[in-house]
């Protein structure tokens, strides 16, 4: 109910939400093999605070066919309000295009067998991230996914022993591409916000049935933007406070 009331009088809580502030920031790079021999991508981004052991942190999971570059002002902005942005380049995306024979594979060629291993590749990533890195907290974390990216987010959440505080969604989708979520929900219990667009039809579907399954909240909240998934962050500039805010709940 809590967070129910979140979403009625959010403009209350866009006063607890940083704007960015150019905070410094340290960023580093990793690539992380897989069991398969496939070089995953992932930044890591943490305020420059030398006083601060640890941040939680927030995990940033891409849409099909886009790559960790497309999340506008997101990351600044959690950044800004203290949290470690841990960005991933889902497989044939972005940076995470390389084989085992050290070859190109782009995501238009995966077979569903390869999409089906995306959240083990999350999985690999946060594990090694945070054995690798003292300065994020996966006791307290979140993950925002977008449409494939949130499938992924729900099942690399349901498999792993610690789990996020919450999980973010933009445009969910009941199966994409293989990667069938139904059932990781009905057995994840963590609270979700779910975001769609004004023209997301598939979105709103998905969201009359994924609720069905959830154990905890299933919050929505509908954009103005006429766009879906990560796009709706570029036409909607609210959408950022909207999403830090459900994350301050959590961390705060």
């Amino acid at each position: 109910m809590k967070k129910l009331i979140f979403i009625i009088t959010l403009f209350l809580l866009f006063l607890n939400c940083t704007e960015a502030a150019n905070v410094k920031t340290v960023t580093k790079d990793y690539k992380i093999v897989t069991n398969d021999g496939f070089s995953i991508n992932a930044i890591l981004e943490y305020p420059k605070v030398n006083s601060k052991k640890n941040f939680e942190t927030v995990v940033l999971l891409h849409s099909l066919g886009y790559s960790s570059e497309w999340w506008e002002g997101l990351p600044d902005m959690l950044i800004d309000n203290g949290y470690a942005v841990l960005k991933i380049d889902l497989r044939g995306h972005g940076k995470s295009i390389y084989n085992a024979k050290l070859s190109k594979t782009s995501w238009k060629n995966l077979t569903k067998k390869a999409y089906a291993k995306y959240p083990d590749d999350v999985i690999s990533t946060i594990n090694y991230i945070k054995n690798e890195n003292k300065r994020t907290f996966f006791n307290k974390w979140a993950i925002i996914g977008s449409d494939i990216g949130a499938s992924t987010a729900i099942c690399a959440s349901n498999a792993l022993s610690y789990k996020p505080s919450t999980i973010v969604m933009l445009s969910p989708v009941i199966n994409a591409k293989g990667i069938y979520i139904p059932v990781k929900l009905a057995e994840l219990n963590v609270d979700i916000l779910s975001i769609t667009g004004s023209n997301d039809l598939n979105g709103e579907k998905a969201n009359e049935y994924l609720k069905r399954f959830a154990q905890a909240t299933y919050a929505e909240y509908h954009s103005s933007s006429v766009a879906n998934g990560m796009l709706m962050l570029k036409n909607d500039q609210s959408l950022n406070k909207v999403i830090v805010a459900w994350i301050n709940e959590y961390f705060k």
